[in-house]
């Protein structure tokens, strides 16, 4: 609710109701006005021609309207007001704390069984949300009673977004074939990682259908990437800031491809928070650094590595026929005990992007 406003020379200072105050910039608010003539309603896109405003543009007046929710301005380059709505202020209010992310840290003792839902709950609107919420605070999700068929892999994809084509195709099955140049195609243990370190843009998400399982062994495995970061972060900053910093390199050699990336284990954004954990040994290139330096990162690693691989951080289950798996690979690490037998899973990738637009659609993030 706004409560006060005053007209300076290039900026518009507001008193909020919550004694919050804030200065927005003429320039700024008149790039972001929502009039029919400088927003297109339709497409969501702004229609003003920026770099033409005048940089000395001014407010002639401005006026509280409807009890503090919105505000009437007239700018000196028009001869008709421009509503803008409290809720466009406060949501862009610079001296407001960081937006809480919600997730659930977790450990495998804090699991319980609300990490699993039902595929005909999914699929009804409430129950998505609900599923889609799940998804965003954990990290991952089973879903469980899905018909073996690959169609349950696409139609829970298409519920969130769309599926994404890679070196794998877009909807994919696979056991163990020793021909593939993947380690994920062995029945040996796949110690806990991250997909596509070699992608410039890994996939968001994953998603794993059981559809065969006549084996002993191959437990799936799921390890919370924030909470490593956030037990080194609390016990060994040093650390913590090397694996921050120093970009490590992926790359995927074989089945006709060479693809190549680098960025840090821990990816941060400008506010300094994770956005990503990135850490793949086995596809992890030949890179160089000073002596010192490659020293501190092969402990760093260790270090992380060490915590993946503690039983005390993983969550491990058999997959059974039916049970599908989906997790998001910008946090969680997977991995996969040894098994002998027949195990086959389906599955795809989803874009990141595509995870987090449903998250917004749904007023999740």
């Amino acid at each position: 609710m706004i409560k006060n406003i005053k007209i300076l020379q290039d900026k518009l200072k507001i008193d909020f109701s919550n004694n919050t105050e804030e200065s927005f910039l003429n320039i700024w608010l008149r790039d972001h006005a929502k009039d029919d003539d400088s927003w297109d309603s339709r497409s969501n896109q702004r229609k003003i021609f920026t770099a033409k405003l005048d940089p000395k543009l001014y407010i002639k007046k401005a006026e509280i309207k409807d009890h503090g929710n919105s505000i009437d301005i007239l700018w000196s380059d028009l001869n008709k007001s421009i509503n803008y709505s409290s809720e466009f202020f406060t949501e862009n209010l610079t001296k407001s704390k960081k937006k809480q992310n919600n997730l659930k840290i977790w450990a495998s003792n804090d699991l319980d069984e609300n990490i699993y839902t039902n595929f005909n709950d999914v699929i009804t609107e409430d129950g998505y949300k609900s599923f889609l919420k799940k998804l965003y605070e954990y990290g991952f999700v089973v879903i469980q009673n899905c018909k073996t068929e690959m169609s349950s892999v696409e139609k829970i994809a298409k519920k969130i977004g769309y599926v994404r084509e890679s070196i794998f195709g877009g909807l994919w099955s696979f056991e163990s074939n020793e021909d593939k140049a993947d380690s994920a195609y062995t029945q040996e243990e796949l110690r806990p990682h991250t997909d596509s370190t070699y992608s410039n843009d890994a996939p968001g998400l994953q998603l794993l259908l059981c559809c065969n399982y006549k084996a002993t062994g191959g437990e799936s495995i799921m390890v919370d990437g924030f909470k490593i970061a956030e037990k080194i972060k609390n016990e060994k900053k040093e650390i913590y800031d090397l694996l921050t910093k120093v970009e490590v390199t992926g790359q995927y050699i074989g089945d006709g491809v060479f693809l190549e990336a680098k960025r840090p284990i821990l990816k941060l954004n400008s506010d300094q928070q994770l956005t990503q954990v990135s850490f793949n040994n086995y596809d992890r290139a030949p890179f160089v650094m000073s002596e010192d330096k490659t020293k501190k990162f092969y402990h760093a690693i260790r270090e992380f590595d060490l915590i993946a691989n503690n039983k005390k951080y993983q969550w491990r289950r058999v997959l059974r026929p039916g049970d599908l798996l989906i997790f998001n690979n910008w946090r969680i690490l997977h991995g996969r005990g040894s098994f002998s037998g027949d195990r086959k899973m389906s599955g795809c990738y989803i874009n990141k992007e595509d995870f987090d637009s449903s998250c917004r659609i749904h007023k999740i993030i």
